[in-house]
């Protein structure tokens, strides 16, 4: 296979930009062919979004083989049910990974508001060819990725045999308000609170089957793990839960390369090893690595490193 696989981009059909019922942030408008979430705009092409076309002539510039598509995060059905929204998703998922010729691949939605209707839809997903997994946030509520429905959604997966990719919702906050914090610093600290739920909470080492990836690098993760070590050694209610140092269970995960500065990519490999990084775009956003490949590279990562890396997570052979 020429090219690497892309295991983190985003795609959501126009007929679902309404998003799921209640959902914190209003729907995605058209309006003169740019993006708009609410009366927010996203800097994107509408098309970029929706259009498979447009999705195919990025990877082709970009010398992308394989693109994993997932629903962004502003379409997770976090606010309650929404059945209905799920299923149209994954169904078009489904139909647009079919028709691909195995350029594309899926991570369906799942229900999050009831353990039992996520395991139905799990068992559905896990039955349809090139849906690799699911993908989810970080944060539900007051509850992370060790608690809940998020970790019914994981053990699930686990049994299934589904890949789980854990995204940020960038939630609001009022300090954050201003200069696109709530992406630039919610987005990190998000995502580096699940995986600290995963490793301290022993979600890992009960479920040592489950594949699972964080985006955007792990977030703040990276610079945090010594921290993390230190806390777990020193104090008996942070080691409460878990047998093994962060800094030693955290490369059992999987990170993609979406980082924005090779130190910190370097970094990230250096702390979780090599093998535990996967190539991601973020297309179509406007904080996307546009040459995820070049990118990773000046990081330090091989192209077929990377995708050997990318099948193990989604559990394809190699």
């Amino acid at each position: 296979m020429t090219g690497g696989i892309d295991i983190h981009a985003h795609w959501l059909p126009e007929e679902l930009f309404a998003l799921p019922p209640g959902a914190p942030y209003g729907p995605l408008r058209d309006r003169d062919g740019e993006l708009h979430l609410g009366e927010v705009p996203l800097s994107i092409a509408t098309r970029a979004m929706s259009d498979v076309t447009a999705i195919r002539a990025d990877m082709a510039e970009a010398g992308v083989a394989v693109r994993v598509l997932s629903a962004p995060p502003f379409a997770f059905p976090v606010a309650g049910p929404a059945p209905d929204y799920v299923d149209a998703f994954n169904d078009s998922l489904a139909a647009v990974v079919a028709d691909s010729g195995g350029a594309l691949a899926g991570l369906g939605l799942v229900p999050l508001d009831d353990a039992a209707a996520a395991t139905a839809r799990l068992v559905g997903l896990a039955s349809v060819p090139g849906i690799a997994g699911v993908a989810i946030p970080p944060l539900l509520g007051s509850e992370s990725l060790d608690s809940g429905v998020l970790r019914h959604v994981l053990a699930e997966c686990t049994r299934l045999g589904l890949a789980v990719l854990v995204h940020p919702m960038q939630l609001p906050r009022p300090e954050w308000a201003h200069h696109y914090l709530a992406n630039l610093i919610g987005n990190p600290v998000e995502t580096a609170t699940a995986v600290a739920a995963l490793l301290l909470g022993g979600v890992r080492e009960a479920l040592p089957r489950l594949r699972i990836c964080f985006a955007h690098g792990g977030g703040c993760t990276p610079g945090l793990l010594g921290r993390w070590d230190h806390g777990w050694r020193a104090r008996p209610d942070v080691r409460r839960d878990s047998a093994r140092p962060p800094g030693e269970a955290v490369r059992d995960l999987w990170f993609d390369t979406v980082t924005h500065d090779p130190a910190l990519l370097g970094l990230l490999a250096g702390r979780v090893g090599k093998q535990a990084v996967v190539c991601g775009s973020d297309y179509p956003f406007d904080m996307a690595q546009h040459d995820p490949l070049g990118f990773a590279a000046s990081g330090g990562l091989d192209a077929d490193t990377l995708t050997a890396n990318a099948r193990a997570f989604l559990g394809w052979a190699p």
